[in-house]
């Protein structure tokens, strides 16, 4: 009997912040994969190793885990004043289906210099040395980030000196700005609120500050759901029962963000919302056995990606976390010791991160946030083609 030859798709594996994933050009991508749809779904899937019920992602790029379950389209932008088009897709790990409904802020910091090395940044733009400024385009979000990439004889720098927590090596550092960070059309507190009682049939009531900026967020108090805020991923990720109640409220809070209309979609839309839980600064042991003092941070956050802990932080998760701790009153900012800030360093299981925001207060006393600020790194892993079967899509 005979099968189909795989063919080749020109493609870059890339790190971005503490996230990997695989990177293409759109224009590289067979015609059926150029639009939106099942075939570029399909293609993307197999090229990830999903569905994988071993939950292994053997046969693909994938390294099942959610921070590197992940693909980027970049294409030379239709937008006035942008460089580049930057469309994610968070690939499912062990159902077959791609959720585009939020950014990868981590992978962000990989946009720009991909975006430069494939031809997508107008020449003209780039400086023999120093920085290129590159205007990105979120598709998923709708809204601007601009990175600042640093060039060495006319090419992307990627090694330095830079450290980021849950990174093992150093390298450049690539700054990031998320320009009207809010997420999507309408209020930044989508329920008029900076905190609400979140009631979770069969599981509690909880106080949650429900944010959209760089991703929509659900914020709980660590205490009030049984936890410490210095949990690292095997405190979590082992108890099953612990996951399925974060999935319940993350499915609850989703309908009360008017993200979703009933919790059954929940299960669809697994990137977006976020769900995390803050406590006041406390010493811990991060999981490279570095000790973090709670001197030396302003808040400890753990944050939950496609129904795991996160092993750092989510760069969009990152804007969430600074955006709500700079509007005085939500969980986040008492959890930080209150009053006005316009930046917060907070612990995560890795170590911890600095970002900056501002947020303001407008007359009809909605808030608004005009960007965050943050450092990353990117590093090319490997460039060449990925292969796949003929008849995937």
């Amino acid at each position: 009997m005979a099968h189909p030859a795989q063919i080749k798709v020109p493609a870059t594996y890339m790190r971005g912040g503490t996230s990997k994933g695989v990177f293409f050009r759109l224009q590289d991508l067979p015609e059926a994969a150029q639009v939106p749809g099942a075939a570029r779904d399909q293609l993307l899937l197999r090229v990830i190793g999903s569905p994988d019920p071993y939950g292994q992602q053997i046969d693909g790029m994938g390294g099942a885990t959610s921070s590197t379950s992940k693909t980027v389209i970049l294409a030379k932008s239709t937008q006035p004043d942008h460089d580049v088009d930057y469309l994610f897709g968070q690939v499912a790990i062990n159902k077959a289906f791609v959720d585009w409904s939020g950014n990868c802020g981590n992978l962000t910091a990989a946009v720009g210099a991909f975006a430069i090395a494939g031809g997508l940044v107008d020449a003209d733009r780039i400086p023999e040395n120093g920085i290129c400024t590159v205007r990105i385009w979120q598709k998923n979000i709708q809204k601007t980030i601009i990175a600042h990439v640093p060039i060495t004889q006319g090419e992307v720098q990627e090694t330095g000196d830079f450290e980021l927590d849950g990174v093992t090596f150093p390298a450049a550092e690539v700054v990031i700005e998320f320009m009207d960070p809010a997420d999507g059309e309408g209020s930044m507190f989508p329920t008029g609120n900076l905190i609400d009682d979140l009631e979770v049939p069969g599981i509690g009531t909880f106080k949650a500050t429900m944010i959209n900026a760089g991703i929509p967020t659900i914020f709980l108090n660590a205490q009030e759901i049984g936890y410490q805020g210095t949990e690292l991923q095997k405190d979590i990720n082992s108890d099953t029962q612990a996951l399925e109640r974060f999935e319940t409220i993350r499915a609850y809070g989703a309908v009360k963000m008017g993200l979703i209309q009933d919790i059954a979609e929940a299960a669809a839309r697994q990137h977006t919302p976020k769900v995390a839980f803050v406590a006041p600064a406390t010493d811990y042991v991060a999981s490279s056995g570095k000790t973090i003092a709670a001197t030396d941070i302003d808040i400890c956050v753990r944050a939950l990606s496609m129904g795991k802990l996160h092993h750092a932080m989510m760069g969009t998760a990152s804007v969430a976390i600074a955006t709500a701790a700079a509007v005085p009153g939500t969980l986040v900012n008492l959890a930080a010791g209150g009053g006005a800030r316009e930046g917060v360093t907070f612990g995560h299981p890795s170590g911890t991160l600095r970002v900056g925001a501002a947020a303001e207060q407008q007359a009809n006393g909605e808030w608004t946030a005009k960007k965050a600020v943050m450092s990353r790194s990117a590093r090319v892993l490997m460039e060449g083609q990925v292969r796949v079967p003929a008849d995937t899509f």
